[in-house]
C-alpha cells in the first residue's frame, strides 16, 4: 500500500485500471467497500492539522459536471463515477447549492450506493444575511439526510463576516464537523490572506496548479502556519492547461515519479506541494476517474522535481 512519503506500489497503474475498469466496479454496485478494492492500492491519505483525521490526497469535485443530471439515464455515468472513487479509495465528494443540481444529485446517489454514512461530505453556504445562510444549510442537512455534516465552507467568500459564526455556532451544537472558507480567483487573493490571517477555521480551499501558482507565495505558507487543511480547486483550470499540451509528449523524466499522462503531471503537482491536504478534480466520466485516481498512486514529485516541471510548463 502507498503511503504519503512516497512509496512504490506493489500493483502497477495498469493492472489497478483495468481491475477498476472491470470486476471493481461491478463489485463497487454491490456494496461501498468492494473486497477487491480492499486488495487493491489505495490513495494515501493527509492530515488534517486541527484534528489528526486522515482524508485521501484526491477528492470528487462535483462542479459543472454534476449540476443536470436528473434522468437515472443521465445520472448513471456519474454514479459510476462516485463507484470508481470509492474503489479506489477515495471519500470526499465536495459539492455546493451553488453548483447547479449537484448537491441534489450528489446526495440521491449518495443513498442509492448506501454510502453517505462513510462519505466525507464538502459542501457549501454562498448567500447573505443570517437567515438566508440558515436557510441554505437546513437545506444542505436535508439534501444528505447526514448530522454532523463533514464539512461546510463559506463559498467564495460571500459574506463571510455572516456566515463564519454561524458555522461556529452549528460547529460547537454538534451539526458540523469542521468549518472554512473558499475561493477560486486569484485576483481575490489578498481576501483570502485577511481573512485566514484573523479568522479561526478547519479547512481553506483555494486554487492552486501549475498554470495558477499565485497561492504558493502567501496563502500556502499562511495556511500551514495556521494549522489549516488545505482543498484544492482548478487543478486543470477549467481543460484550458490540456490545450496548452494538446498534441505534445510527456516528458520522459516523468516516469521517475510514476506519472504517465497529462492529467496525472498536473495533479501531481498540486498535490505533492507540502502545505496541500487534498487535491478536488471534478468529473462526470469514467475513464477521467480512474486517471485522477493514477496521479494519487506511486511517488510524488519532491521539490527539485516540481521546479523542473515549472520550468518544462513554462517552455511548452
Amino acid at each position: 500500500m502507498s503511503n504519503n512519503k512516497g512509496t512504490s506500489l506493489n500493483l502497477s497503474r495498469g493492472d489497478f485500471l483495468k481491475t477498476l475498469g472491470g470486476s471493481g466496479v461491478a463489485l463497487a454496485a454491490s456494496g461501498f467497500m468492494p473486497e477487491i478494492a480492499q486488495a487493491m492500492a489505495k490513495l494515501p491519505t493527509r492530515r488534517i492539522p486541527g484534528s489528526g483525521e486522515r482524508i485521501p490526497i484526491l477528492g470528487l469535485g462535483t462542479s459543472r459536471v454534476f449540476n443536470r443530471a436528473m434522468s437515472a439515464e443521465a445520472r448513471a455515468p456519474l454514479k459510476e463515477v462516485i463507484q470508481l472513487h470509492f474503489a479506489g479509495g477515495g471519500t470526499l465528494i465536495d459539492t455546493a447549492p451553488g453548483y447547479g443540481k449537484a448537491e441534489i444529485v450528489v446526495g440521491d446517489l449518495l443513498r442509492e450506493l448506501g454510502a453517505t454514512q462513510k462519505t466525507f461530505i464538502a459542501t457549501k453556504v454562498r448567500t447573505d444575511g443570517r437567515e438566508e445562510g440558515i436557510e441554505s444549510l437546513n437545506e444542505s442537512f436535508k439534501r444528505f439526510g447526514k448530522t454532523p455534516l463533514d464539512l461546510i465552507q463559506v463559498h467564495s467568500l460571500r459574506d463571510w463576516e455572516t456566515q463564519l459564526p454561524t458555522l461556529r455556532e452549528w460547529k460547537a451544537a454538534g451539526k458540523i464537523r469542521y468549518i472554512g472558507v473558499t475561493n477560486s480567483r486569484t485576483r481575490d487573493h489578498d481576501d483570502v490572506v485577511d481573512v485566514i490571517s484573523k479568522e479561526k477555521m478547519d479547512f481553506l480551499q483555494i486554487n492552486y496548479s501549475i498554470l495558477q501558482r499565485n497561492a504558493d507565495k502567501r496563502i500556502l505558507p499562511m495556511a500551514a502556519d495556521k494549522g489549516l487543511a488545505v482543498l484544492i480547486n482548478k487543478p486543470f483550470n477549467k481543460a484550458k492547461m490540456f490545450r496548452k499540451v494538446k498534441g505534445k509528449s510527456l516528458p520522459p523524466w516523468a516516469a521517475d515519479f510514476d506519472c504517465k499522462t497529462w492529467g496525472q503531471f498536473f495533479l501531481k503537482f498540486s498535490m505533492s506541494h507540502p502545505a496541500v491536504t487534498c487535491v478536488l478534480a471534478a468529473t462526470g466520466k469514467a475513464k477521467h476517474m480512474k486517471d485522477n485516481l493514477g496521479a494519487g498512486m506511486g511517488r510524488m514529485p519532491n521539490a527539485k522535481e516540481r521546479q523542473k516541471m515549472i520550468a518544462y510548463w513554462e517552455n511548452l
